[in-house]
């Protein structure tokens, strides 16, 4: 125990060369302007996505329930960034602790369910071309469903836990600031981290067994395989997910591991862009994506 106090009492020593006399740290434009170059380009984009995925395209495919589900979640990570925008350019927190903790779950969700997302859209890429008769019992939209759901409780579940924990933290700091700058939170590193650190290598696995089955299926023409009318658009929702899964993803969780906030500031800074990312996903993956389709499938007809 206390190790512990003294771990924190040194973080807090070496904060406070960091913060002036006015609560402030030093503003940091150029975090500023790529939060805000993102904010701006996904905001539209998310939106414009998800009313084309509800008007254009049924739900009824089980592509098109993660494809929503994935643009819902990127849109709130957007809606969250104007925070972030503004206590990089100014170097103050005004909003208060229950907000800073409200923004920093929002991000983690978002990133979080994004990996579980697009590896869900990958896995049923995966079915749709190599076994499209096999798995039809499988790739419904009921189906579908009940694994967003599943989801969504499981996060939700999650963020309600380090919400507390982070509330706990953050009861007893007075320093007005956020994200990973706060001294309360550097000492500690919880065990969530290490588990998602294994779930998202564990994706980064089935991404890449998913790639390799799907190529090696487009290349050798199999009979029991679905007819694929353009392998370019198939093969590259794959390479998009792997260059997001390398990117986006598992630097962050691999970041996170450590203390420092000069390391995590530009890996969140990566993870941030694939709400910019997963709408080019979204137009790979449907056929006419700008047209109206009552079953979007681009591996087979289904129905």
């Amino acid at each position: 125990m206390s190790q512990v106090c003294c771990h924190a009492d040194l973080s807090r020593h070496l904060f406070s060369h960091q913060v002036d006399m006015n609560n402030t740290v030093e503003p940091e434009p150029v975090y500023a302007a790529v939060f805000g170059c993102i904010m701006v380009l996904g905001l539209p984009l998310n939106a414009v996505s998800l009313w084309i995925l509800l008007r254009q395209h049924s739900l009824k495919s089980p592509n098109v329930v993660f494809m929503v589900n994935l643009a819902i979640s990127d849109l709130l990570l957007a809606i969250s960034l104007p925070t972030r925008v503004y206590f990089y350019a100014t170097g103050t927190w005004p909003l208060g602790p229950s907000v800073c903790v409200l923004t920093t779950v929002i991000f983690r969700k978002n990133i979080s369910s994004s990996a579980i997302l697009i590896t869900f859209i990958c896995v049923d890429r995966l079915l749709a071309v190599v076994y499209p008769m096999r798995s039809r019992h499988l790739r419904t939209s009921s189906n579908a469903w009940k694994a967003v759901a599943l989801v969504w409780l499981f996060l939700m579940l999650m963020n309600i836990s380090r919400s507390v924990s982070m509330s706990r933290a953050l009861k007893n700091c007075t320093v007005p600031v956020c994200f990973d700058y706060h001294p309360c939170w550097a000492p500690y590193k919880p065990a969530w981290v290490y588990f998602y650190v294994v779930l998202v290598f564990i994706m980064l696995a089935v991404n890449v067994v998913c790639t390799t089955l799907v190529s090696w299926t487009l290349r050798s023409h199999l009979t029991d395989s679905a007819k694929v009318s353009n392998k370019v658009n198939v093969m590259l929702i794959f390479v998009m997910n792997l260059v997001m899964f390398t990117i986006c993803f598992i630097p962050l969780y691999v970041g996170l591991l450590t203390i420092k906030g000069t390391v995590i500031r530009p890996l969140v800074c990566l993870a941030t862009m694939n709400c910019c990312l997963d709408p080019l996903l979204y137009y790979f993956s449907l056929d006419n994506f700008w047209k109206k389709k009552e079953d979007v499938d681009l591996a087979t007809r289904e129905e």
